[in-house]
C-alpha cells in the first residue's frame, strides 16, 4: 500500500511539474541549446533564406574571438564598468541602507520608495532624460559645474568620459533593488550584539566594521553575485545613450554581439560572443563564491 501511494504521490508531483518544466524546457534549455549549436556554425542571412548553406565550422568562431580586436575593445569596456560600477554600487546601496535604517532617520518608508523609484522606472526613458542632463550646453551637470568655475564637460562626446558617464547613470538607475536587500540584512542583525559592544566601549566605527560588516556578510555575497551578473550584461544603456561611440569606448560585450547577430547578421559568431560572455559569468561567480568567508572555512 506504501509502494502505491508513493507512486501516485509521485504521478501527482510530476503532473503539477511538467508545466513549469515544459515552459523552461521550451523558453530556456531549448533556446541555450539551439544557441550552442550556433555557435559551432558559419550561420549568417544567407541561411535564414536557405538553411543548406550554413556550414560547421568547430571552433572557428571561438578562435576568431581571441584575434578579434573589436571583441578585446568591448572586454575592456564590458571589464571597466564591471569593476568601476560593482563596487560604486554595492557601497551607495550599503551607504543608503543604513541610512534610511538609521534611528535618527525620520520619513524612512517614503525615502525607500523614492529611492527604489529609478529602478521601476524605464530605462529608455530616464536614459534619454540623463542625456539632456549630460549635454555640454544646455545640461544641468555642466551648468552646476560651471557655477563653481569647473570647466564643462562633454559627458557623453568625449571617450575618456563616456563610460564613468554610464556608470554614474547606472548605479543611480540600479541601487535601490541593492538597497533594499541590504535593508532586510540589517534588520536581522540583532540588536543585543550592537548593546554588547557598546557595553564594550566600541564607537560606531568599531560596531561597524566588527558587527555590521560581518553579520552582513551572507549578503554582501548574493549582492555581489546578482551585481556583477547584472553589470556583465550592460546593453541598453550604451545602446539608448551613445549607440557604442564615442570612438567606441562604450561598447559592450553584450553590445557588439547584438551588433554581430542583428545588425551584420553573423548569428553563429554573436553565438560564440553569447556563451564567451556565460564563461566569464560563471567564473565570476565562483570566484566570488570562493572568496565568501563561509568558503575560507
Amino acid at each position: 500500500m506504501r509502494a502505491e501511494a508513493r507512486a501516485a504521490e509521485a504521478r501527482a508531483a510530476w503532473a503539477f511539474l511538467s508545466p513549469a518544466l515544459g515552459l523552461i524546457t521550451v523558453f530556456f534549455v531549448g533556446p541555450i541549446l539551439i544557441g550552442l549549436v550556433l555557435s559551432f556554425t558559419d550561420f549568417d542571412i544567407y541561411a535564414i533564406a536557405d538553411p543548406a548553406t550554413v556550414r560547421v565550422v568547430g571552433l572557428e568562431n571561438y578562435g576568431r574571438i581571441l584575434t578579434d580586436r573589436e571583441f578585446g575593445n568591448a572586454l575592456r569596456n564590458t571589464m571597466t564598468f564591471v569593476l568601476l560600477g560593482g563596487p560604486l554600487s554595492v557601497l551607495t546601496s550599503l551607504g543608503v541602507a543604513m541610512l534610511v535604517s538609521s534611528k535618527l532617520a525620520r520619513w524612512k518608508d517614503l525615502f525607500r520608495v523614492v529611492f527604489f523609484a529609478p529602478v521601476v522606472t524605464t530605462l529608455v526613458g530616464v536614459a534619454i532624460v540623463w542625456k539632456y542632463l549630460y549635454h555640454p550646453r544646455y545640461g544641468l551637470i555642466d551648468a552646476g559645474l560651471t557655477r563653481f568655475g569647473l570647466p564643462a564637460i562633454d559627458w557623453l562626446g568625449d571617450p575618456h568620459w563616456a563610460m564613468p558617464a554610464i556608470v554614474l547613470f547606472a548605479v543611480w538607475k540600479n541601487f535601490g533593488y541593492n538597497m533594499l536587500i541590504f535593508v532586510a540584512g540589517l534588520q536581522s542583525i540583532p540588536e543585543e550584539l550592537y548593546e554588547a559592544a557598546r557595553i564594550d566601549g566600541a564607537s560606531g566605527w568599531s560596531r561597524f566594521v566588527h558587527v555590521t560588516l560581518p553579520s552582513l556578510a551572507p549578503t554582501f555575497l548574493f549582492v555581489g553575485v546578482i551585481t556583477m551578473i547584472g553589470q556583465f550584461q550592460l546593453f541598453a544603456e550604451p545602446y539608448v545613450m551613445t549607440q557604442g561611440g564615442p570612438l567606441r569606448s562604450t561598447v559592450s560585450v553584450i553590445l557588439l554581439m547584438y551588433e554581430q547577430g542583428f545588425r551584420w547578421w553573423r548569428m553563429g559568431y554573436a553565438a560564440a560572443i553569447a556563451f564567451v560572455l556565460l564563461a566569464m559569468v560563471l567564473v565570476g561567480t565562483w570566484i566570488q563564491l570562493k572568496l565568501a568567508p563561509g568558503e575560507r572555512r
